[in-house]
């Protein structure tokens, strides 16, 4: 009697899996941006207004992103409050990664760019050779989540590089790089729309862009109102961002809206 590979690695592990990303639904991105918010304005009130450092900042949020991830890791399908909590740390350490290059090796962001770049797409077509597939309705194995993990912390170091980069050449204002990632982010959606952009490039395109668009938005809303901003503070924009994405966790952990298909590592 034969087994597929998914089968096979499930059976190992002793455990059924169901599908453990949320459903791509508006509910989905809503978060995903206001995690981004929260990863930029975050990780600068803990490494320059707390006086944390880069270093400590990253160590503590990395500390944090490990546990986040053991207990991602040890369900046996989607829930909203662990997965997003992994979202939000990620995201920290994501903009942590690419900051520690630029400000504490002082590598130029066109090569931290070409490099995350690069590396995201080996983890994708490790990630395709290994499962045949980049599709994120179906993460019911360990190896297919650690590729899923894998690619979300890239997207996230890339995108802080690409719209740093971005906005530090071509000197833009704080609102005016958030208009530009939005419509970015529209385009590929009147792309895929309409005149057929593929589902999973589009995904992961507007997954990459909406790190620029969040952390923009953070600099704005955190910003001082003489820099263009909107004179928050860090503190105030943290707390209101995670408040909103408490919110609508609790919102989706209730009403189950984000819930996909049920697939399980057995077919």
């Amino acid at each position: 009697m034969t087994m597929t590979a998914s089968a096979t690695e499930n059976r190992s592990l002793g455990r059924p899996m169901i599908n453990k990303v949320p459903e791509i639904t508006v509910y989905f991105w809503i978060i995903k941006i206001l995690c981004t918010t929260v990863g930029e304005s975050a990780a600068d009130y803990i490494n320059s207004t707390l006086g944390f450092g880069l270093g400590k900042t990253t160590l503590l949020m990395s500390v944090l992103l490990v546990a986040a991830l053991v207990a991602q890791f040890r369900l046996r399908g989607y829930v909203p409050g662990v997965y997003w909590t992994a979202v939000v740390l990620i995201s920290v350490v994501g903009t942590l990664v690419t900051d520690n290059l630029t400000d504490g090796l002082h590598v130029s962001l066109i090569v931290s760019t070409i490099g995350f770049s690069t590396v995201l797409a080996l983890t994708f077509l490790a990630w395709y050779r290994s499962e045949g597939t980049l599709s994120i309705h179906t993460i019911v194995t360990t190896r297919r989540e650690t590729f899923y993990w894998l690619s979300v912390l890239f997207t996230f170091a890339l995108g802080t590089a690409a719209g740093d980069l971005l906005t530090d050449r071509l000197g833009l204002g704080l609102l005016t790089a958030v208009g530009i990632f939005a419509a970015a982010i529209a385009f590929i959606y009147l792309a895929h729309r309409g005149f057929g952009l593929g589902p999973i490039l589009s995904f992961w395109v507007a997954y990459v862009l909406t790190r620029p668009l969040g952390g923009s938005t953070g600099d704005y809303l955190s910003g001082a109102r003489v820099d263009g901003g909107a004179g928050l503070g860090t503190l105030v924009t943290s707390l209101l961002f995670l408040a909103a994405i408490v919110a609508t966790v609790a919102f989706l952990t209730v009403t189950k809206k984000d819930r996909t298909r049920p697939v399980y590592a057995e077919g």
